[in-house]
């Protein structure tokens, strides 16, 4: 099947001539002017340091990505990207329209020819060959939309399950810079094919030369490219949105009438306000026992996990007391008791009720508060024992400077010999008692 041919990398170029002379009217010098004024706004966005830098980034990406990320979906997506893009390249449309822009008469050459009356302009086989070329680029930057919005919808995708975020954020940013230019090229392209069909006509109808003979150029691009094309809509009247508002307006206020009665009802027939009500009216745990088992396949079905584990766990104890009222024990103060607990669990807000706890926590709590306050007791006991020898210390010291007073002379040598033991032992004693004081013992 023969390809159409405005898709195509290098579209023939047309064997005859590239420019004429025709009869150069105002009309026509305002539609060159025109040509010439949307033709250099796609050549500024073909040629922007935006798209390029851009186009860098995208080539560095996937240059890195080319071995650990092989099978991604978002990285075959950017390669389809980039096979837009490297196709553009090999298109040379901007040489096209480089071309175009020499061959139109320039300001100069437009007031000169205004004067004479005829001017060379570009032939019509030029111009059918410029428009497949434009046609080519218009598609190319449609499917490069497509492609961006495909990478982009997955890139996000794998955000939300908090796969590569920084690489992804990346990703999503330099996609979303490149599909706000490729849709500026896009809707650039589609100006500048109607004024080059403006202008073919007027060349046509002064000098028929028909190149194309077995393809008819589409009037509209945007019927050409057809619905996921990212043209620009025509915005609808001032008026028609003033009736569109006010009409939704009247709705909406019908609408909230309904919704406040239906939140009235659904208000009233609120599972937690009809469970609390049948636990106060429990007159006994077979009664508690089976507005917990309603309960807990409701907070099943809403998937509520803990209030679920709450009433199971309350379920558990209510089984308990039941048996208990079973065999004739008066249950009736641990009843109530147990209302409070069941009307907190099905709505858990605030400090847990201490009768809600488990008994491992208790035990492993009060483990905890016995076991620092036997440790205060001994360090107590320590510091008491240690008291105690430092007094007993300093009388030994006392007693001996009195012994030493009675004889100065004769005894000075043997008071210092008995002293110096004394001291030693004593702060032999007090050094261990200071250790074993500080290991509590």
């Amino acid at each position: 099947m023969a390809r159409e041919p405005w898709n195509r990398i290098n579209i023939p170029f047309p064997s005859a001539l590239s420019s004429v002379r025709i009869r150069f009217s105002s009309k026509t010098d305002a539609t060159v002017k025109a040509l010439l004024a949307e033709n250099e706004k796609v050549l500024k966005l073909i040629r922007s340091e935006i798209l390029q830098t851009e186009i860098r980034v995208l080539y560095e990406l996937l240059y890195i990505l080319n071995n650990s990320f092989r099978g991604n979906k978002t990285f075959k997506s950017l390669k389809q990207v980039e096979q837009c893009v490297n196709r553009l390249k090999n298109m040379k449309l901007d040489v096209a329209l480089q071309e175009l822009t020499d061959l139109c008469p320039s300001k100069t050459k437009r007031g000169l020819s205004f004067k004479a009356g005829e001017c060379d302009v570009p032939s019509q086989p030029m111009l059918e060959w410029l428009c497949l070329k434009v046609l080519g680029g218009a598609q190319l930057m449609s499917c490069s939309l497509n492609h961006c919005n495909k990478a982009f919808s997955l890139s996000k995708q794998q955000m939300k399950w908090e796969e590569f975020l920084i690489l992804n954020m990346v990703i999503t940013s330099m996609l979303s810079r490149l599909w706000v230019i490729f849709r500026g090229v896009l809707v650039s392209l589609s100006t500048l094919y109607q004024q080059l069909l403006a202008f073919l006509s007027e060349v046509a109808q002064s000098r028929p030369m028909p190149f194309l003979t077995d393809f008819s150029l589409p009037a509209d691009m945007a019927q050409f490219l057809g619905p996921s094309a990212f043209l620009r809509a025509k915005q609808p009247k001032y008026d028609s949105l003033n009736k569109e508002h006010r009409a939704k307006q009247q709705r909406m206020k019908k609408s909230s009438g309904k919704l406040e009665n239906q939140r009235k009802e659904t208000h009233k027939a609120d599972p937690k306000q009809k469970f609390r009500k049948q636990v106060r009216d429990a007159t006994t745990f077979t009664d508690m026992t089976t507005c917990l088992d309603e309960m807990i396949i409701w907070c099943k079905s809403k998937r509520m996990k803990k209030e679920k584990r709450l009433l199971t766990f309350l379920r558990l104890k209510c089984q308990k007391f039941k048996s208990l009222e079973a065999e004739g024990y008066n249950v009736q103060r641990k009843l109530q008791t147990f209302r409070q607990e069941a009307c907190w669990a099905s709505s858990p807000r605030g400090s847990v009720p201490r009768t809600c706890r488990s008994s491992a926590a208790l035990r492993r709590k009060a483990h905890v508060t016995t076991r620092f306050q036997s440790l205060r007791a001994r360090f107590k006991s320590a510091a008491v024992r240690n008291g105690a020898k430092k007094k007993g210390l300093k009388r030994c010291q006392k007693s001996e400077l009195s012994v030493s007073g009675l004889s100065e002379d004769g005894q000075k040598s043997r008071t210092t010999f008995e002293q110096t033991p004394l001291t030693t032992d004593c702060e032999s004693h007090d050094d261990i008692d200071d250790i074993f004081a500080s290991a509590g013992l």
